[in-house]
């Protein structure tokens, strides 16, 4: 893996955490929060947005419908069973889901669980920083590039580490301050 190919993936993990960040709730209605739900259709679990229409009609409802109206019950049991915290209203057509606004408790959980999300992009970014750091030294050893090489190579790296550490800290701070509004 050289700095192209690391710095390509850099930037899948820290797209990966903002999708990471897009699933916890900030008050807002955002259909994302129902990204990581899974609902057992015809014996296969399969994502609820390939089920149903997700909408916002407004800051504080997203709106389910199904395409399929005999999965109502289905989704309707998903969303109750995920780790979503929110409660279903099922209306015969249509599934309505309220959210309502975050006491101070749960926006400290939901920090908690921005920063530790945040965390895991950037403990993922050390380890693809050490992987090429390890074929670096590897090149070196067996004479394939000079010392100067090798260290131009490793300065290389650390900015390209130091700028996606950053963007996942920016990343967190735009969280932690959506979480915070209220």
């Amino acid at each position: 893996m050289k700095l192209s190919e690391a710095e390509s993936t850099m930037q899948k993990t820290v797209e990966a955490t903002q999708r990471a960040f897009n699933t916890i709730r900030t008050g807002r209605a955002n259909a994302s929060l129902l990204d990581k739900v899974s609902v057992d259709y015809y014996g296969s679990p399969t994502p609820l947005k390939s089920l149903a229409n997700i909408s916002t009609p407004d800051a504080s409802t997203i709106l389910i419908q199904p395409y399929d109206k005999g999965s109502l019950n289905v989704v309707e049991k998903a969303i109750s069973l995920s780790d979503v915290g929110l409660t279903p209203s099922n209306d015969g057509s249509v599934i309505r889901l309220n959210i309502p606004p975050l006491t101070s408790d749960r926006r400290k959980e939901f920090v908690k669980m921005a920063s530790k999300y945040a965390e895991e992009g950037r403990v993922a970014i050390r380890n693809i920083r050490r992987d090429v750091q390890d074929t670096i030294r590897k090149e070196e050893k067996a004479s394939e590039i000079s010392e100067d090489e090798s260290k131009d190579q490793q300065d290389q790296l650390q900015k390209l580490t130091n700028k996606y550490t950053a963007r996942i800290d920016d990343l967190l701070a735009e969280k932690e301050k959506d979480i915070s509004t209220v």
